[in-house]
Protein backbone atom coordinates (compact mmCIF):
# COMPACT_ATOMS: atom_id res chain seq x y z
CA UNK A 1 0.00 0.00 0.00
CA UNK A 2 1.64 3.05 -1.30
CA UNK A 3 2.30 6.40 1.18
CA UNK A 4 3.46 9.97 1.50
CA UNK A 5 6.51 10.88 3.16
CA UNK A 6 5.72 14.89 3.68
CA UNK A 7 8.75 17.25 5.55
CA UNK A 8 6.62 19.94 6.23
CA UNK A 9 7.23 23.54 6.97
CA UNK A 10 8.02 24.63 3.73
CA UNK A 11 7.25 27.81 1.29
CA UNK A 12 6.22 26.74 -2.17
CA UNK A 13 5.86 28.74 -4.55
CA UNK A 14 5.30 28.60 -8.74
CA UNK A 15 1.91 27.91 -10.74
CA UNK A 16 -0.48 25.03 -11.04
CA UNK A 17 -3.07 23.67 -13.30
CA UNK A 18 -5.96 21.99 -12.02
CA UNK A 19 -7.18 18.91 -13.64
CA UNK A 20 -10.25 18.01 -15.09
CA UNK A 21 -13.22 18.12 -13.27
CA UNK A 22 -13.59 14.44 -11.52
CA UNK A 23 -17.07 14.88 -10.84
CA UNK A 24 -17.75 15.88 -15.13
CA UNK A 25 -15.89 12.87 -16.12
CA UNK A 26 -17.68 10.30 -14.43
CA UNK A 27 -20.94 11.30 -15.55
CA UNK A 28 -19.17 12.03 -18.92
CA UNK A 29 -17.97 8.37 -19.20
CA UNK A 30 -21.12 6.81 -18.52
CA UNK A 31 -23.15 8.91 -20.74
CA UNK A 32 -21.02 7.42 -23.71
CA UNK A 33 -23.29 4.07 -22.81
CA UNK A 34 -25.96 5.97 -24.79
CA UNK A 35 -24.71 6.44 -28.07
CA UNK A 36 -24.42 4.88 -30.62
CA UNK A 37 -21.18 5.91 -32.21
CA UNK A 38 -17.65 7.00 -30.60
CA UNK A 39 -17.32 9.88 -28.05
CA UNK A 40 -13.81 11.17 -27.27
CA UNK A 41 -13.53 13.14 -23.73
CA UNK A 42 -10.67 15.43 -23.83
CA UNK A 43 -9.11 16.81 -20.23
CA UNK A 44 -10.04 13.73 -18.13
CA UNK A 45 -7.88 13.47 -15.33
CA UNK A 46 -5.98 10.05 -14.64
CA UNK A 47 -6.66 8.90 -11.65
CA UNK A 48 -8.34 5.61 -9.57
CA UNK A 49 -11.99 6.93 -9.81
CA UNK A 50 -11.84 7.23 -13.29
CA UNK A 51 -9.75 4.18 -13.98
CA UNK A 52 -12.50 2.07 -12.81
CA UNK A 53 -15.40 3.23 -13.89
CA UNK A 54 -13.48 2.62 -17.47
CA UNK A 55 -12.67 -1.04 -15.92
CA UNK A 56 -16.69 -1.14 -15.46
CA UNK A 57 -17.49 0.22 -19.06
CA UNK A 58 -15.25 -2.21 -20.88
CA UNK A 59 -16.24 -4.92 -18.85
CA UNK A 60 -20.16 -4.33 -20.34
CA UNK A 61 -18.46 -5.02 -23.63
CA UNK A 62 -17.17 -1.39 -24.59
CA UNK A 63 -13.87 -0.29 -25.98
CA UNK A 64 -11.70 1.95 -24.15
CA UNK A 65 -8.51 3.36 -25.67
CA UNK A 66 -6.98 6.27 -24.03
CA UNK A 67 -5.44 8.42 -26.58
CA UNK A 68 -2.71 10.35 -25.16
CA UNK A 69 -2.39 11.34 -20.95
CA UNK A 70 -5.82 12.90 -20.76
CA UNK A 71 -7.96 12.25 -23.10
CA UNK A 72 -9.78 8.65 -24.01
CA UNK A 73 -12.32 7.48 -26.75
CA UNK A 74 -15.19 5.36 -25.90
CA UNK A 75 -17.22 2.77 -28.55
CA UNK A 76 -20.20 1.20 -26.49
CA UNK A 77 -21.64 0.19 -29.57
CA UNK A 78 -20.99 -3.09 -29.02
CA UNK A 79 -22.32 -3.12 -25.37
CA UNK A 80 -25.23 -5.78 -25.15
CA UNK A 81 -25.94 -6.08 -21.58
CA UNK A 82 -27.40 -4.11 -18.66
CA UNK A 83 -25.77 -6.45 -15.77
CA UNK A 84 -22.82 -4.58 -13.89
CA UNK A 85 -19.74 -6.81 -12.65
CA UNK A 86 -20.22 -6.73 -8.53
CA UNK A 87 -16.59 -6.80 -7.45
CA UNK A 88 -15.81 -3.32 -10.07
CA UNK A 89 -19.05 -1.47 -8.59
CA UNK A 90 -18.31 -1.66 -5.20
CA UNK A 91 -15.24 -0.47 -5.65
CA UNK A 92 -17.12 3.11 -6.81
CA UNK A 93 -19.65 5.13 -5.91
CA UNK A 94 -19.93 6.59 -9.37
CA UNK A 95 -20.99 2.66 -10.72
CA UNK A 96 -24.49 4.20 -10.13
CA UNK A 97 -24.29 6.76 -12.51
CA UNK A 98 -24.29 3.24 -15.07
CA UNK A 99 -28.42 2.91 -13.55
CA UNK A 100 -29.88 5.85 -15.79
CA UNK A 101 -28.24 5.21 -19.42
CA UNK A 102 -28.66 1.04 -19.32
CA UNK A 103 -31.72 1.65 -18.22
CA UNK A 104 -32.38 4.06 -21.41
CA UNK A 105 -30.69 1.48 -23.83
CA UNK A 106 -31.57 -1.95 -22.88
CA UNK A 107 -34.79 -1.08 -20.43
CA UNK A 108 -33.29 -3.33 -17.79
CA UNK A 109 -30.29 -3.27 -15.89
CA UNK A 110 -29.26 -5.37 -12.40
CA UNK A 111 -26.73 -2.82 -10.32
CA UNK A 112 -25.02 -4.01 -7.66
CA UNK A 113 -24.90 -1.90 -4.22
CA UNK A 114 -21.75 0.74 -5.09
CA UNK A 115 -19.05 1.69 -2.78
CA UNK A 116 -17.12 4.75 -2.16
CA UNK A 117 -16.17 7.16 0.55
CA UNK A 118 -17.35 6.20 3.90
CA UNK A 119 -18.10 9.84 4.50
CA UNK A 120 -22.22 8.58 6.17
CA UNK A 121 -25.06 7.94 5.01
CA UNK A 122 -25.85 8.53 1.11
CA UNK A 123 -29.58 7.88 0.08
CA UNK A 124 -30.34 6.32 -3.49
CA UNK A 125 -34.30 6.87 -3.31
CA UNK A 126 -33.94 10.05 -5.03
CA UNK A 127 -32.27 8.00 -7.99
CA UNK A 128 -35.42 5.32 -7.78
CA UNK A 129 -37.98 7.58 -7.49
CA UNK A 130 -37.02 9.52 -10.42
CA UNK A 131 -36.29 6.13 -12.92
CA UNK A 132 -40.52 5.25 -11.20
CA UNK A 133 -41.24 8.62 -12.85
CA UNK A 134 -39.94 7.74 -16.06
CA UNK A 135 -42.09 4.28 -16.36
CA UNK A 136 -39.50 1.72 -14.51
CA UNK A 137 -40.13 -0.61 -11.81
CA UNK A 138 -37.26 -1.04 -9.16
CA UNK A 139 -36.65 -4.57 -6.99
CA UNK A 140 -34.47 -3.81 -4.14
CA UNK A 141 -32.78 -7.92 -3.39
CA UNK A 142 -28.95 -7.83 -2.96
CA UNK A 143 -28.45 -5.11 -5.59
CA UNK A 144 -30.88 -2.78 -7.49
CA UNK A 145 -33.19 -4.35 -10.63
CA UNK A 146 -34.73 -1.71 -12.51
CA UNK A 147 -36.82 -2.15 -15.60
CA UNK A 148 -39.23 -0.40 -18.32
CA UNK A 149 -41.01 -2.07 -20.99
CA UNK A 150 -40.61 1.69 -22.50
CA UNK A 151 -39.41 5.00 -20.50
CA UNK A 152 -42.03 8.05 -21.09
CA UNK A 153 -41.19 11.52 -20.72
CA UNK A 154 -42.36 13.00 -16.77
CA UNK A 155 -42.95 15.75 -14.74
CA UNK A 156 -41.18 15.40 -11.59
CA UNK A 157 -40.00 16.69 -8.74
CA UNK A 158 -36.59 15.59 -6.71
CA UNK A 159 -37.21 15.01 -3.02
CA UNK A 160 -33.56 16.38 -2.65
CA UNK A 161 -30.96 18.07 -5.42
CA UNK A 162 -28.99 15.33 -5.34
CA UNK A 163 -26.07 15.40 -7.77
CA UNK A 164 -26.12 11.86 -9.00
CA UNK A 165 -29.86 11.24 -9.29
CA UNK A 166 -30.02 14.10 -11.39
CA UNK A 167 -27.59 12.93 -13.66
CA UNK A 168 -29.04 9.92 -13.61
CA UNK A 169 -32.39 11.36 -14.00
CA UNK A 170 -31.31 13.26 -17.36
CA UNK A 171 -29.13 10.15 -18.89
CA UNK A 172 -32.11 8.15 -18.82
CA UNK A 173 -34.66 10.97 -20.27
CA UNK A 174 -32.53 11.81 -22.99
CA UNK A 175 -34.02 8.63 -24.98
CA UNK A 176 -37.09 8.46 -23.34
CA UNK A 177 -41.00 9.19 -25.32
CA UNK A 178 -41.81 12.47 -24.80
CA UNK A 179 -40.73 15.59 -22.92
CA UNK A 180 -39.75 15.27 -19.03
CA UNK A 181 -39.37 18.10 -16.56
CA UNK A 182 -37.03 17.69 -13.56
CA UNK A 183 -37.31 19.59 -10.73
CA UNK A 184 -35.42 20.49 -8.25
CA UNK A 185 -32.52 19.89 -10.11
CA UNK A 186 -28.88 20.06 -8.63
CA UNK A 187 -27.03 22.47 -11.26
CA UNK A 188 -23.31 22.07 -10.00
CA UNK A 189 -20.56 22.95 -12.83
CA UNK A 190 -20.38 18.83 -13.32
CA UNK A 191 -24.08 18.44 -13.85
CA UNK A 192 -23.96 21.23 -16.48
CA UNK A 193 -21.02 19.20 -17.94
CA UNK A 194 -23.00 16.42 -18.41
CA UNK A 195 -25.97 18.31 -20.17
CA UNK A 196 -23.69 20.06 -22.78
CA UNK A 197 -22.11 16.42 -23.31
CA UNK A 198 -25.53 15.13 -24.08
CA UNK A 199 -26.95 17.93 -26.03
CA UNK A 200 -23.14 17.39 -28.17
CA UNK A 201 -24.39 13.92 -28.68
CA UNK A 202 -27.55 15.02 -30.23
CA UNK A 203 -29.77 15.30 -26.64
CA UNK A 204 -31.79 18.32 -26.39
CA UNK A 205 -31.79 19.68 -23.02
CA UNK A 206 -33.04 23.00 -21.51
CA UNK A 207 -32.21 25.17 -18.59
CA UNK A 208 -28.71 23.95 -18.28
CA UNK A 209 -27.49 25.73 -14.69
CA UNK A 210 -31.09 26.24 -13.18
CA UNK A 211 -32.92 23.67 -10.96
CA UNK A 212 -35.15 22.89 -13.68
CA UNK A 213 -34.46 20.67 -16.94
CA UNK A 214 -36.52 20.26 -19.61
CA UNK A 215 -35.29 17.03 -21.83
CA UNK A 216 -36.95 16.22 -24.66
CA UNK A 217 -36.33 12.55 -25.61
CA UNK A 218 -34.60 11.68 -29.12
CA UNK A 219 -34.27 8.44 -30.78
CA UNK A 220 -31.05 8.04 -30.37
CA UNK A 221 -28.08 10.21 -29.51
CA UNK A 222 -24.12 9.93 -31.53
CA UNK A 223 -20.87 10.48 -31.00
CA UNK A 224 -18.72 13.80 -30.04
CA UNK A 225 -15.58 14.93 -28.96
CA UNK A 226 -15.91 17.09 -25.94
CA UNK A 227 -13.60 18.79 -23.22
CA UNK A 228 -14.31 18.76 -19.49
CA UNK A 229 -14.29 21.55 -17.64
CA UNK A 230 -11.19 22.14 -14.45
CA UNK A 231 -11.86 20.86 -11.61
CA UNK A 232 -13.47 23.60 -9.01
CA UNK A 233 -12.95 21.67 -6.16
CA UNK A 234 -9.14 20.94 -6.99
CA UNK A 235 -8.38 24.37 -7.14
CA UNK A 236 -9.93 25.56 -3.80
CA UNK A 237 -7.80 22.42 -2.51
CA UNK A 238 -4.73 24.93 -3.91
CA UNK A 239 -6.19 28.11 -2.40
CA UNK A 240 -6.00 26.34 0.80
CA UNK A 241 -2.93 25.14 0.10
CA UNK A 242 -1.22 28.50 -0.51
CA UNK A 243 -2.63 29.27 3.17
CA UNK A 244 -1.52 26.34 5.10
CA UNK A 245 1.76 26.62 4.02
CA UNK A 246 2.19 30.53 3.85
CA UNK A 247 3.10 30.62 -0.04
CA UNK A 248 1.91 32.69 -3.18
CA UNK A 249 0.92 29.92 -5.59
CA UNK A 250 -0.53 30.91 -9.16
CA UNK A 251 -3.45 28.96 -10.42
CA UNK A 252 -3.44 29.06 -13.88
CA UNK A 253 -6.76 27.92 -16.83
CA UNK A 254 -8.95 28.21 -12.86
CA UNK A 255 -12.41 27.83 -13.55
CA UNK A 256 -13.60 31.35 -12.19
CA UNK A 257 -17.00 31.56 -13.22
CA UNK A 258 -17.50 28.85 -11.15
CA UNK A 259 -15.67 30.43 -7.83
CA UNK A 260 -17.93 32.75 -6.22
CA UNK A 261 -18.89 30.90 -3.15
CA UNK A 262 -15.45 29.19 -2.75
CA UNK A 263 -13.71 32.81 -3.05
CA UNK A 264 -15.80 34.00 -0.87
CA UNK A 265 -15.72 31.39 1.83
CA UNK A 266 -11.57 31.41 2.09
CA UNK A 267 -12.34 35.37 2.17
CA UNK A 268 -14.15 34.78 5.48
CA UNK A 269 -11.02 33.34 6.53
CA UNK A 270 -8.94 36.07 5.37
CA UNK A 271 -7.48 34.33 2.75
CA UNK A 272 -6.49 37.18 -0.12
CA UNK A 273 -6.95 36.11 -3.89
CA UNK A 274 -6.33 37.98 -6.94
CA UNK A 275 -8.28 36.92 -10.22
CA UNK A 276 -6.94 37.94 -13.36
CA UNK A 277 -9.00 35.89 -16.07
CA UNK A 278 -8.92 32.58 -16.06
CA UNK A 279 -5.28 32.66 -13.46
CA UNK A 280 -5.53 33.10 -9.76
CA UNK A 281 -2.66 34.38 -7.62
CA UNK A 282 -3.39 33.13 -4.19
CA UNK A 283 -1.56 35.23 -1.50
CA UNK A 284 -1.53 33.15 1.06
CA UNK A 285 2.49 34.56 2.58
CA UNK A 286 0.25 37.45 3.45
CA UNK A 287 -1.22 37.53 7.23
CA UNK A 288 -4.48 35.75 7.21
CA UNK A 289 -7.28 36.92 9.82
CA UNK A 290 -10.94 35.13 10.06
CA UNK A 291 -13.40 38.27 9.23
CA UNK A 292 -15.90 38.46 12.36
CA UNK A 293 -19.41 39.15 11.02
CA UNK A 294 -21.29 42.16 12.41
CA UNK A 295 -20.86 43.33 16.42
CA UNK A 296 -18.02 40.62 16.57
CA UNK A 297 -20.12 37.21 15.92
CA UNK A 298 -18.22 34.33 15.44
CA UNK A 299 -18.83 33.91 11.25
CA UNK A 300 -19.45 30.63 9.72
CA UNK A 301 -18.39 28.22 6.96
CA UNK A 302 -21.48 26.28 5.80
CA UNK A 303 -21.47 24.01 2.59
CA UNK A 304 -25.58 23.39 0.54
CA UNK A 305 -26.94 22.72 -2.99
CA UNK A 306 -24.92 24.83 -5.67
CA UNK A 307 -23.99 27.27 -6.10
CA UNK A 308 -23.35 27.18 -2.11
CA UNK A 309 -19.83 26.35 -0.30
CA UNK A 310 -19.23 23.19 -2.05
CA UNK A 311 -19.17 20.50 0.32
CA UNK A 312 -16.05 18.68 -1.24
CA UNK A 313 -13.98 21.99 0.22
CA UNK A 314 -15.52 21.47 3.92
CA UNK A 315 -12.23 19.51 5.16
CA UNK A 316 -10.00 21.98 3.17
CA UNK A 317 -11.94 25.08 5.11
CA UNK A 318 -11.25 23.40 8.15
CA UNK A 319 -7.60 22.70 8.04
CA UNK A 320 -7.46 26.26 6.51
CA UNK A 321 -8.81 27.95 9.43
CA UNK A 322 -6.26 26.26 11.63
CA UNK A 323 -3.05 28.82 9.94
CA UNK A 324 -5.50 31.96 10.36
CA UNK A 325 -5.99 33.90 13.23
CA UNK A 326 -10.16 34.12 15.05
CA UNK A 327 -12.61 31.71 15.21
CA UNK A 328 -15.28 30.35 12.47
CA UNK A 329 -17.51 27.51 12.82
CA UNK A 330 -17.53 24.64 9.90
CA UNK A 331 -20.86 23.71 9.19
CA UNK A 332 -20.60 20.76 7.59
CA UNK A 333 -24.83 19.89 6.57
CA UNK A 334 -24.26 17.42 4.20
CA UNK A 335 -22.68 13.95 5.33
CA UNK A 336 -22.35 13.12 8.80
CA UNK A 337 -19.21 11.54 9.08
CA UNK A 338 -17.28 13.54 7.49
CA UNK A 339 -15.74 15.90 9.82
CA UNK A 340 -14.48 12.76 11.99
CA UNK A 341 -11.03 13.13 10.46
CA UNK A 342 -10.75 16.37 12.71
CA UNK A 343 -9.04 14.34 15.32
CA UNK A 344 -6.18 13.64 13.25
CA UNK A 345 -5.55 17.32 13.23
CA UNK A 346 -6.26 17.96 16.83
CA UNK A 347 -3.64 15.21 17.45
CA UNK A 348 -1.27 17.55 15.49
CA UNK A 349 -2.18 20.27 17.54
CA UNK A 350 -4.89 21.91 15.55
CA UNK A 351 -7.54 23.99 18.10
CA UNK A 352 -10.98 22.08 17.08
CA UNK A 353 -14.16 21.80 18.98
CA UNK A 354 -16.05 18.96 17.47
CA UNK A 355 -19.45 20.03 18.45
CA UNK A 356 -21.62 16.89 16.94
CA UNK A 357 -20.99 14.96 13.50
CA UNK A 358 -21.47 18.13 11.40
CA UNK A 359 -20.18 21.29 13.10
CA UNK A 360 -16.79 21.53 14.26
CA UNK A 361 -15.13 25.09 15.61
CA UNK A 362 -11.54 26.26 14.74
CA UNK A 363 -9.53 28.68 16.22
CA UNK A 364 -6.27 29.69 15.09
CA UNK A 365 -3.88 30.47 14.23
CA UNK A 366 -1.66 27.03 15.57
CA UNK A 367 1.58 25.29 15.30
CA UNK A 368 1.26 21.96 13.60
CA UNK A 369 3.23 19.06 14.29
CA UNK A 370 3.72 16.22 11.89
CA UNK A 371 2.58 13.14 12.98
CA UNK A 372 1.55 9.51 11.09
CA UNK A 373 -1.93 9.94 9.71
CA UNK A 374 -4.00 7.90 7.47
CA UNK A 375 -6.25 9.17 4.63
CA UNK A 376 -10.14 8.05 5.25
CA UNK A 377 -11.87 9.31 2.11
CA UNK A 378 -10.23 11.73 -0.83
CA UNK A 379 -10.92 15.37 0.49
CA UNK A 380 -10.22 14.63 3.87
CA UNK A 381 -7.02 12.75 2.86
CA UNK A 382 -6.30 15.66 0.47
CA UNK A 383 -6.54 18.37 3.60
CA UNK A 384 -4.62 15.85 5.76
CA UNK A 385 -1.73 16.53 3.26
CA UNK A 386 -1.94 19.90 2.88
CA UNK A 387 -1.63 20.08 7.17
CA UNK A 388 1.22 17.83 7.04
CA UNK A 389 3.16 20.41 4.23
CA UNK A 390 2.28 22.87 6.40
CA UNK A 391 3.37 21.27 10.02
CA UNK A 392 6.57 21.18 11.18
CA UNK A 393 8.36 18.17 10.65
CA UNK A 394 8.14 14.42 8.87
CA UNK A 395 4.57 13.20 8.38
CA UNK A 396 3.73 9.72 7.16
CA UNK A 397 0.40 9.91 5.17
CA UNK A 398 -0.79 6.04 4.46
CA UNK A 399 -3.87 4.92 2.62
CA UNK A 400 -2.96 6.87 -0.27
CA UNK A 401 -4.54 5.66 -2.93
CA UNK A 402 -8.06 7.53 -1.49
CA UNK A 403 -6.53 10.55 -2.10
CA UNK A 404 -5.04 9.40 -5.95
CA UNK A 405 -9.01 8.59 -6.55
CA UNK A 406 -9.63 12.33 -6.77
CA UNK A 407 -6.40 14.34 -7.44
CA UNK A 408 -4.05 13.42 -10.37
CA UNK A 409 -0.13 12.96 -9.83
CA UNK A 410 -0.48 15.29 -6.87
CA UNK A 411 2.78 13.97 -5.39
CA UNK A 412 4.55 15.11 -8.38
CA UNK A 413 2.33 18.50 -9.22
CA UNK A 414 3.09 19.48 -5.58
CA UNK A 415 7.34 18.51 -5.99
CA UNK A 416 7.08 21.49 -9.20
CA UNK A 417 5.94 23.47 -6.58
CA UNK A 418 8.82 23.17 -3.75
CA UNK A 419 7.09 20.44 -1.71
CA UNK A 420 9.21 17.80 -0.12
CA UNK A 421 6.46 15.08 -0.70
CA UNK A 422 8.02 11.81 -1.47
CA UNK A 423 5.72 8.31 -2.35
CA UNK A 424 6.97 5.11 -1.33
CA UNK A 425 5.32 1.39 -1.73
CA UNK A 426 4.57 -0.29 1.95
CA UNK A 427 4.78 -3.94 1.51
Amino acid sequence: MPSFIVEGGQSLSGSIRPAGNKNAALPAIAATILASEPVTLRNIPRIGDVETLLELVASLGAEVHWDDDNQVTIDASSVSTGTVDRALSERIRASLLLAGPLLARFGKVDLPPPGGDVIGRRRMDTHFMAFEALGASVQLTSGFEIEASELRGADFFLDEPSVTATENAIMAAVLAKGESSIRNCASEPHVQDLCHLLNAMGAQIQGVGTNQLKVTGVPEVGGTTYTVGSDHIETGSFIGLAAVTGSEIVVEGAPVQHLDSTLLGFKRLGVQVSVDGDTLTVHGDRPCEVASDAFGAVPKIDDGPWPAFPADLTSIAVVTATQCTGTVLVHEKMFESRMYFTDKLVGMGARIILCDPHRAVVVGPSTLQGTSLESPDIRAGMAMLIAALGARGTSRIQNVTQIERGYEKIDERLRALGARIERREVP
